[in-house]
């Protein structure tokens, strides 16, 4: 796998010129109504990369009040050369407990290319994540907190 595609790779460490965004869950006129009291400071960071040759992959982690990780994901999106052509979307996503438990899903999905002829009909997997899956996502979950940008 050559470094730039590494950088769309799932679970793969975040590069080193790797700095995600922050920002509110919702947006202002959600969080000025009563039910966005709910969500009131909690924050989402987003670290997204896309190259038209590899793929792109986004990793999010959302942070509550006290600035801990309540939920994150990572997912992939690329093209599988090959004829047909095929899409090939990668996701593991969830929530964190208060007990330290990941309740969460890994999806493969994958199908032709129809390019704009149409809506894609991929073929989806789901499963649990393993340990390792689960321990990756954390890992990425401490980076993404530990390059969080400074608060305004």
């Amino acid at each position: 796998m050559t470094d730039r595609a590494s950088r769309i790779a799932l679970l793969a460490p975040l590069p080193d010129d790797a700095v995600p965004t922050c920002g509110p869950v919702a947006p202002p006129e959600i969080l000025s109504r009563p039910e966005g009291a709910a969500v009131a400071g909690w924050e989402q960071l987003v670290w997204h990369v896309s190259d038209a040759r590899d793929g792109l992959r986004t990793v999010l982690v959302v942070v509550d009040t006290t600035g801990s990780a309540i939920s994150a994901s990572d997912a992939i999106f690329r093209y599988v050369d090959g004829e047909p052509r095929q899409v090939f979307h990668e996701t593991i996503g969830g929530r964190f407990e208060a007990d330290g438990r990941f309740l969460g899903t890994h999806w493969t999905s994958v199908g032709p290319d129809v390019g704009d002829e149409g809506e894609a009909a991929l073929a989806s997997t789901r499963s649990a994540p393993t340990a390792d899956e689960v321990a990756a996502l954390r890992a990425l979950v401490d980076e993404m907190l530990r390059r969080r940008p400074p608060r305004s």
